[in-house]
């Protein structure tokens, strides 16, 4: 018998290749009519290219939330709802899976999860005597102490990365941004001070954090030795694993006035049907096996960051991976899910490069907020 092949499209990071290709052989053992073939591409391209040109290729895309309105608008993906059984509805953890759910249909199976949380060097920290900050105020204290040492804070702020943590410290206030058109996207007051906040962090950051997108910010984090602290940044928590000669932990978002984690934007990732596959009942027989728990769990011995609930409460994956899932489970719980209109990926787009201008001085903040509330109409 000749095998179904079934092309499929992730991002390159071995968070999110290498559970897949180690999850691989035993799907194949239980069905050995279906081949897949893994493909990545980088970290730019998964956030914005469109969907409606990969599912041209591809049979199975790994994909990212905000793209749900573009996929129901241009149906370029088939509906998950005829896999979406009671049981799995509330398997798995925060809005992982409701992020997917747009126009009453489900377009992909959470398969990864995260958010923005804080990520700190725990070594530097305890040299600094300090206790993990639970507030931004608290945070610029240590950024004090740090500095006094030759020693910085840190946060990923290139394009996008400006955006989320915008829209993250918004949320956190209490006054998340519009989701629909028919609203503001900006609580002008919120977004002011959220502005103010991440224009101090820069004064207790290097300047380069500009550049960093949070692959760079991790990587910095643990290939040197004077960044102690993040207060947002979206969780790649195979960097707290024991192979990482200085890993980090990860921890709660820590407020912006208050102690209070809410309001994190969610990230993480789901596995979407392309509406052009010549196979979608063998392409729906893996995507039901990467959502079953055991693979979760294969993820997790993989270096992914699974998104079933029940891999996050396992005491030997949370202890593998440095308390990473207990430690930033309320804020992950609390998460907010972004804008997911058609057309709202031009915002993310233009909008992330609007906001780094701001924080590099190059655009007045009444600037921003009259072209970030452009883009909002114009989609």
């Amino acid at each position: 018998m000749v095998p179904i092949t079934l092309r499929g499209i992730t991002w390159n990071h071995r968070r999110a290749i290498d559970p897949l290709l180690a999850t691989l052989p035993h799907f194949q053992a239980e069905h050995p009519d279906i081949d897949i073939q893994w493909s990545s591409r980088p970290l730019h391209g998964f956030e914005f290219t469109p969907i409606d040109e990969l599912a041209r290729t591809f049979d199975l895309i790994v994909l990212d939330h905000p793209f749900a309105g573009h996929i129901a608008a241009t149906g370029c993906l088939e509906s998950l709802d005829s896999l979406m059984t009671d049981q799995l509805q509330s398997s798995f953890v925060g809005p992982s899976l409701e992020s997917y759910v747009y126009g009453g249909r489900t377009w992909a199976m959470p398969i990864d999860a995260a958010c923005q949380v804080a990520a700190v060097r725990l070594d530097l920290l305890r040299a600094l005597d300090h206790d993990v900050p639970r507030t931004w105020e608290s945070m610029f204290a240590l950024g004090r102490d740090a500095r006094r040492r030759g020693q910085w804070l840190a946060i990923g702020l290139k394009g996008v990365h400006a955006l989320m943590s915008l829209f993250t410290l918004c949320a956190n206030l209490g006054r998340p941004c519009g989701v629909t058109i028919d609203k503001p996207l900006l609580d002008i007051e919120a977004a002011k001070s959220a502005l103010d906040a991440l224009r101090r962090l820069l004064s207790y950051c290097p300047p380069d954090v500009l550049d960093w997108n949070s692959i760079a910010l991790h990587e910095h984090m643990i290939g040197r030795d004077d960044l102690v602290y993040c207060p947002a940044v979206y969780c790649y928590a195979t960097y707290a694993e024991e192979d990482i000669r200085r890993p980090l932990r990860f921890l709660d978002l820590p407020g912006l006035i208050t102690s209070t984690s809410r309001g994190s934007t969610i990230g993480g990732t789901g596995v979407g049907l392309s509406a052009h596959s010549r196979h979608p009942e063998a392409a729906r027989t893996y995507i039901r096996y990467l959502g079953q728990s055991a693979t979760q769990m294969a993820f997790a011995l993989n270096h992914g960051q699974p998104a079933r609930r029940d891999a996050w409460d396992d005491s030997a994956i949370d202890e593998r991976f440095g308390a990473t899932y207990s430690s930033t489970l309320r804020t992950m719980e609390s998460a907010w899910i972004r804008p997911r209109y058609p057309g709202y990926l031009s915002l993310q787009f233009h909008g992330g490069d609007l906001v780094e201008r701001h924080l590099r001085g190059q655009m007045p903040e009444s600037v921003l907020f009259q072209k970030l509330e452009g883009l909002h109409v114009a989609s």
